[in-house]
């Protein structure tokens, strides 16, 4: 049996911005605690938006600097603090759209958390849109989703798309590269929570484990079903890297739309990079 430990721990303070590699996080029932507390909500057609709407949010990079408050650092090496009342019109000139930075709300907000208007009134267009897909790709399977999301932006009182969690492993990294050897395969594409180091064993295993339980440090996670991708990953993060959709296509036509794969907290505690992954079911 393959030796697995963590390799990589993110948090995304903003929903869509670029995070921060951590050496040891707290896991509960939410995900990575600090994960996703803010999002930008779109003042012109309403709803909390990520970077499936709004691309360049993921130029973005984000930071606690302190409890409460993050500090966003634009491309060109500027910087903003989310108490900065000047802030949403800092982020809205950069990704060319009105939007205010706000807080997560509780689960008992439903307001805050329903969907705004969508692009397009052609439902199967918006879907194309957001999930990145040609006119002759299939969409996702959407029973995978929890059903709170096709009335809500995200699962109220969070900010993450589906599920607390997605995991890689070190071995979809390396097959991507190889089977897109043009594209820049880099984690900040993929967002991942966790990158499980999986030595060499081949292709995406992580895929396997749907249905399974596994300790790492402190904590027991469930892994859920593998994670269709959507436009996000098409998007450019920085100079080093750019725009491309080969990557997409190949995830398409090649891996059954998924890279990664959901996982839930069953048990929270605290994990580190170098912990063990030992599946327990």
């Amino acid at each position: 049996m393959t030796f697995m430990q963590v390799s990589q721990l993110w948090k995304y303070p903003v929903k869509s911005m670029v995070g921060s590699r951590e050496s040891s996080c707290f896991l509960d029932v939410l995900g990575v605690s600090g994960d996703r507390v803010w999002a930008v909500r779109d003042l012109d057609n309403g709803g909390i938006r990520g970077a499936k709407k709004f691309g360049e949010l993921m130029r973005l990079e984000a930071r606690f600097v302190d409890v409460h408050n993050v500090q966003i650092t634009f491309p060109d090496g500027r910087t903003v603090r989310s108490d900065d009342p000047n802030v949403h019109e800092f982020v809205s000139s950069f990704i060319g759209a009105r939007v205010r930075l706000e807080t997560l709300r509780p689960a008992s907000d439903i307001e805050h958390f329903r969907r705004g208007r969508p692009g397009s009134d052609d439902i199967v267009e918006e879907l194309r849109a957001v999930f990145g897909r040609e006119v002759d790709e299939p969409l996702p399977d959407f029973a995978v989703f929890p059903p709170e999301v096709i009335e809500f932006e995200s699962p109220p009182g969070t900010y993450y798309d589906c599920w607390p969690l997605m995991v890689m492993s070190t071995s979809a990294l390396r097959s991507l590269q190889r089977a897109v050897p043009e594209s820049v395969i880099d984690e900040r594409r993929f967002r991942p929570s966790l990158v499980i180091d999986t030595g060499d064993a081949p292709g995406h295993p992580e895929f396997s484990w749907k249905g399974r339980r596994a300790t790492m440090g402190d904590c027991e996670v469930e892994f859920l079903s593998p994670c269709p991708r959507c436009v996000m990953v098409t998007r450019a993060v920085s100079g080093d890297i750019p725009a491309d959709r080969a990557i997409l296509r190949h995830i398409v036509r090649d891996l059954d739309q998924n890279l990664g794969v959901y996982a839930r907290v069953t048990k929270p505690g605290t994990v580190s990079v170098g912990d063990e992954m030992t599946f327990v079911s």
